[in-house]
């Protein structure tokens, strides 16, 4: 599958602030977009105004690259999305948070959502007892998620358990205990993450 391997830096530039593609890096002095807050390329430094339409893809662009899907991928969510009961923007945020690689993310299991990623398709996590290497596995409220006892002895998982996250309030467990439990499905209010998903809905309404 054809997916992005440039700089994760250069995103976050293009964008015009952080998305956090690089875990820790991304609070350290090493980070590209705090040294060079500006877009990529020879006129990245020109201020441009964007029209209606620049302002809606660039929403759905920094929400698609947040959390690593293809441009197939993120349509497909948002039909899914459009479908349910509910706000449609709020539904699409809510079935993307709810993806198996990011909910391992925010509970700990990995310094950004694309480590996550790997570790779940690598197969390091099971889902309510089961193996699932799927990173797009729809998780639901009283799954529990954790990680396969034979993977637990590895370093990067003693480090994750010595470096707890603080978890958002719609889920609950430890990764000393290497797993967690989600309580419940995310509201609005509990997506931390710098995105209008008004103006997504917008640009697929068109």
């Amino acid at each position: 599958m054809a997916r992005y391997t440039g700089p994760a830096c250069r995103i976050c530039r293009r964008e015009g602030l952080k998305l956090f593609l690089k875990g820790d890096r991304c609070y350290t002095d090493k980070c590209a977009f705090s040294r060079r807050g500006y877009a990529p390329g020879q006129h990245g430094q020109g201020r441009k105004k964007l029209s209606n339409y620049g302002l809606q893809l660039r929403e759905k662009q920094k929400a698609k690259k947040m959390y690593g899907l293809l441009e197939g991928q993120f349509r497909a969510t948002y039909e899914r999305a459009e479908k349910m009961r509910g706000i449609t923007g709020e539904n699409l945020l809510r079935l993307l948070e709810l993806r198996l690689d990011n909910v391992a993310y925010r509970l700990g299991f990995g310094a950004s959502r694309t480590e996550a990623r790997q570790l779940v398709t690598h197969g390091h996590f099971l889902v309510n007892g089961k193996k699932v290497d799927i990173a797009s596995y729809r998780i639901s409220a009283g799954d529990v998620v954790a990680v396969r006892e034979k993977s637990r002895a590895s370093e990067k998982f003693k480090v994750f358990a010595e470096n707890p996250k603080t978890l958002p309030a719609w889920l609950e467990g430890t990764t000393a205990d290497f797993q967690g439990k989600v309580l419940r499905e995310p509201t609005r209010e509990d997506i931390d993450i710098p995105v209008n998903e008004t103006l997504i809905v917008e640009l697929y309404s068109k």
